[in-house]
């Protein structure tokens, strides 16, 4: 069973949600009565009166530098870009222990190497800790490491003294696979820079060595179904625009008449439109590599990713960006006929099935309302595309979760097709149990991470280093 503290808290969270989840509804009820749309199409992205936003970060604090963007003028679609300080170095090459450390208040001039068996040289102090730090000979002779990216291009930019965080120079740097992960909240809360998700998405970037890209994607009621999916697959597409201006990036020596501008300033390569709008976000062209695209979902969020997912295997206006897997985390499946899980849990901890209910009344458009909606329910037979298309998934479910057995349901008929559909079953766990605030830091969320990302690096491990299990 959970322990005391969880179940507290869960009784807590319960009674603060509830209270939003009506206080919204009647709030939306009340909009429509007096001739109210329901809300702007540009929308929220999240709600800073309930949770503390985390400041974006482009510097390498913990080993993963961050930044925002905004991709949508029409919208107030966003993403917080999340980049491990591995794109420079091989994690195997460099163990967490012995990586090298920088921040902008470090000496420029020196770099900590890996720790080896060998004696240090005759430009190497030995500090207290026993990690061997190189000195360099001088600015123009950083070291290249065996990626082929220098020391250099993992500087930190300032400008007229102020911080300006990474700016990546050169074209030979090591390329990560992406991970578009879309956070929980029943599709009414949280948000992609909240101080919960960025520790969780800092954690993955870490142990599964990917660029995450934190969606923050538009929340109901101010705007309902399907505004949330489609802000999912429109960053899939803006991935896939980032890659091919990328490409162009690499090919355009010149200006070509009523063709891009390719322009090069301060480190930064840009692709400019006709109107001389900045498009290419540098960080994403010099370590993405969208051909091993993998999708996360949290709760509700695992709903949002197996709908990009279904939209992605069915078009081909994506290349060259591939989806080789998904991860639905506690997914938010309902239904009609109710499962074993959704009568026996159906007072669970954190959410019970009335505040499920609840929420999908404010998602869903009221003449859509239903439970068995293809967003609610994997189950229905009017889903598309057939199941044998979709990529490896790995479920993740909790003990005390209503929604544990629609969700290994979903995993079981995937299996029938041949896809390859694990599910890690966490014994004693509750909804949220690896991503809510209060239990981030439990072994049992630690260990989740770790198991996803030993999954994970089967179907994004480059050819030739694969794991071995």
């Amino acid at each position: 069973m959970p322990s005391i503290g969880v179940k507290l808290y869960s009784v807590f969270f319960k009674f603060m949600l509830k209270h939003r989840l009506q206080s919204r509804l009647q709030a939306l009820e009340n909009d429509i009565a007096g001739g109210g749309g329901g809300g702007s199409s540009f929308g929220v992205t999240s709600r800073p009166q309930e949770e503390t936003a985390a400041a974006a970060n482009p510097s390498f604090t913990d080993g993963v530098a961050t930044k925002d963007i905004h991709i949508d003028p029409l919208t107030s679609l966003s993403i917080r870009i999340f980049l491990p300080d591995t794109c420079f170095h091989s994690p195997e090459a460099v163990p967490k222990s012995r990586s090298r450390v920088m921040n902008s208040g470090s000496d420029p001039t020196q770099i900590l190497l890996r720790r080896n068996s060998y004696e240090p040289s005759n430009n190497s102090v030995s500090s207290s800790n026993g990690v061997i730090v190189k000195r360099a000979q001088n600015h123009d002779s950083f070291r290249r490491n065996s990626y082929g990216c220098s020391i250099d291009d993992a500087s930190l930019k300032s400008e007229n003294g102020v911080y300006g965080g990474y700016n990546p120079i050169g074209n030979n740097c090591r390329k990560l696979p992406v991970m578009l992960q879309f956070h929980g909240g029943g599709f009414v809360s949280g948000s992609n820079d909240s101080v919960a998700n960025d520790f969780f998405c800092r954690r993955i970037a870490k142990l599964c060595d990917v660029i995450v890209l934190a969606v923050g994607y538009r929340l109901a009621p101010e705007n309902k179904y399907p505004a949330a999916f489609e802000d999912g697959l429109k960053v899939l597409h803006w991935l896939a625009k980032q890659a091919n201006l990328a490409d162009c990036s690499k090919s355009l020596g010149s200006t070509l008449g009523g063709g891009p501008d390719l322009r090069k300033s301060d480190g930064h390569w840009h692709v400019a439109d006709a109107f001389g709008a900045s498009m290419l976000e540098p960080w994403l062209a010099a370590h993405g590599d969208p051909s091993r695209c993998v999708l996360l979902g949290v709760s509700c969020g695992g709903n949002i990713a197996d709908h990009v997912v279904r939209k992605s295997v069915e078009g081909k206006l994506l290349d060259p960006v591939k989806v080789v897997a998904q991860v639905l985390m506690y997914p938010f499946f309902i239904g009609n006929v109710p499962t074993h899980s959704e009568i026996k849990l159906a007072n669970s901890y954190f959410f019970d099935k009335a505040m499920c209910i609840l929420a999908w009344k404010l998602l869903l458009p009221e003449e859509e309302f239903s439970l068995d909606h293809p967003a609610a329910n994997p189950l229905i037979m009017e889903r598309g595309p057939p199941l044998k298309q979709m990529p490896p998934t790995l479920t993740v479910v909790a003990e005390h979760d209503l929604m544990r057995d629609r969700a290994i349901a979903y995993s079981e008929e995937l299996r029938k097709v041949n896809v390859d559909a694990p599910v890690l079953e966490y014994k004693d766990a509750v909804h949220e149990f690896a991503t809510l605030d209060m239990l981030l830091k439990t072994p049992q969320a630690q260990a989740c991470a770790e198991d996803i990302a030993i999954w994970v690096k089967k179907y994004i491990s480059l050819r030739g280093h694969e794991f071995s299990y």
